[in-house]
């Protein structure tokens, strides 16, 4: 739906409606992000959150087991050990009640064993799915999860904060006593099962509120320099987004542009600021599932009441809408303007320069809602680095070259283009991350690296340096 809108008001309006939306769009996103950051501080911090009596909040159970004779028994009789299985060093027990099967991840502590209580997803042969035992349905989903397991070392309604500030949040949640619920994920067979668990992990508060949970700057050498390969991407990218570079187009003078672009380093940073208070705000209330983390902010906004839910998927939806109605409209302009126009050199006059435009951005338009399609479920987030690597790639050295290198030459510009985007596509297609989602072998992946930045920024200026000097005489000789 969002696709068909996009494409109707590209082809009818062009650059003026979506500038309009860009700056409406713009403007909201700020005012009620700071909203709900206001709403998430005056709630403050607590260990049984309830989502402000919305929803009952949940305690995962701890179940003592016994083991004799190689094999385990749970102190409740009500359970019965159904199986086990052993996933990176950690075991998954299977219990069963009352014709019920979950699963729960096993810990050994002073010569006791204890069963901590999971949830899971299991997919079945024929097609449907269990949800922590009974068949998934609108009223059997995955619980949510999260919220503090302790504040600074307190537990119970006597830990609860009220009210907090802005920087009193961010110390209380980064004191390594507090404790915050993540989940883990792990995947296993049971039978022609096939399980996803999610077990509850604890973090201290110091390591969560630090760089390396998700993109591991203290792993190995290769998730090193895939998170160098990510950074290089979003600081490099961002400077070659199509979308954001068009808007040049729309002041009137240099003096204007420069003062917009003042004007948007402020605001975009003033609310890079308060998506942080938004992320952790979705954690520490519980607002969040192990399959809903690409809508953390509607769904946080949802815990302080339908009105503000409303209001923050209405500007989430302008937001994609003008996000994507700018890249269609830098589609179109390049294939009507650069494309065909100018390389190919067909003479369309202005009227038919517009009509092929208004082609193009349908024909881009079904693209994008096609590859929507396809990627539909993946991480928000990485495929967002993903989309900054491939501006950054097939965007940016053609940019800066031909700002400060006299030798750049129109071939060469073409020729990193090309490289540019061919080299961080296909190396996306055949990242690890790429085969987890079609069902392949990770460690299988041809390229070990989820980002290709790092390999794909290089070659495409390493492209732009050796087929400029290359066509010099050529283009000389044209002139």
């Amino acid at each position: 739906m969002v696709g068909a809108i996009v494409i109707t008001i590209v082809a009818t309006a062009g650059m003026t409606s979506t500038t309009y939306v860009q700056f409406i769009k713009g403007a909201m996103l700020v005012v009620f992000s700071l909203v709900v950051t206001v709403a998430v501080l005056y709630r403050g911090l607590s260990t049984q959150p309830d989502q402000g009596g919305r929803v009952p909040f949940y305690e995962y159970r701890t179940l003592g087991a016994i083991e004799a004779k190689g094999r385990l028994y749970t102190e409740d009789k009500a359970y019965k050990v159904a199986g086990s299985q052993a996933v990176k060093g950690e075991t998954y027990v299977k219990l069963e009640k009352g014709g019920v099967e979950t699963w729960w991840l096993r810990s050994d502590k002073d010569g006791k064993v204890y069963l901590k209580e999971t949830q899971y997803e299991a997919k079945k042969a024929d097609g449907s799915s269990i949800v922590n035992g009974l068949p998934a349905s609108k009223d059997n989903i995955l619980r949510q999860n999260g919220g503090l397991e302790s504040i600074k070392g307190k537990s119970g309604p006597e830990a609860d904060t009220g009210p907090v500030g802005p920087f009193e949040f961010l110390s209380i949640l980064g004191d390594p006593e507090t404790g915050i619920n993540t989940w883990k994920i792990v995947k296993l067979s049971d039978g022609e099962d096939k399980v996803t668990v999610y077990a509850p992990s604890v973090k201290p508060g110091n390591k969560m509120m630090r760089p390396g949970l998700k993109f591991k700057v203290e792993g190995t050498p290769l998730q090193k320099l895939d998170f160098l390969s990510l950074m290089l991407a979003l600081f490099l990218g961002t400077a070659a987004l199509p979308h954001i570079l068009i808007r040049y187009y729309t002041v009137p003078s240099p003096a204007c542009a420069r003062k917009s672009t003042i004007v948007a380093i402020a605001a975009i940073g003033f609310f890079y600021v308060l998506t942080m208070y938004m992320g952790l705000g979705a954690v520490v209330n519980a607002v969040l599932n192990p399959v809903t983390d690409n809508m953390s902010a509607p769904l946080l906004a949802r815990s302080f009441g339908t009105f503000l839910f409303a209001i923050i998927s209405a500007v989430a939806f302008a937001t994609v809408l003008g996000t994507v109605s700018g890249l269609i409209i830098a589609a179109s302009g390049a294939v009507a303007h650069d494309l065909m126009d100018r390389y190919l050199q067909l003479g369309y006059n202005e009227k038919q320069k517009v009509r092929a435009g208004k082609i193009a951005a349908f024909v881009v338009g079904i693209i994008a809602i096609i590859l929507g399609i396809i990627f539909q479920g993946m991480n928000v987030s990485f495929l967002v680095g993903l989309a900054f690597a491939v501006a950054a790639s097939a965007n940016l050295p053609s940019i800066v070259m031909i700002l400060f290198w006299k030798k750049t030459t129109a071939r060469g510009i073409a020729a990193s283009i090309v490289t540019g985007m061919v080299a961080a596509i296909g190396i996306i297609m055949f990242s690890p991350s790429m085969y987890d989602k079609f069902g392949l072998d990770p460690a299988t992946a041809p390229f070990p690296l989820d980002n290709p930045g790092i390999v794909s920024i290089p070659l495409s200026f390493i492209v732009l340096v050796v087929v400029s000097l290359f066509t010099q005489k050529k283009e000389q000789a044209a002139v």
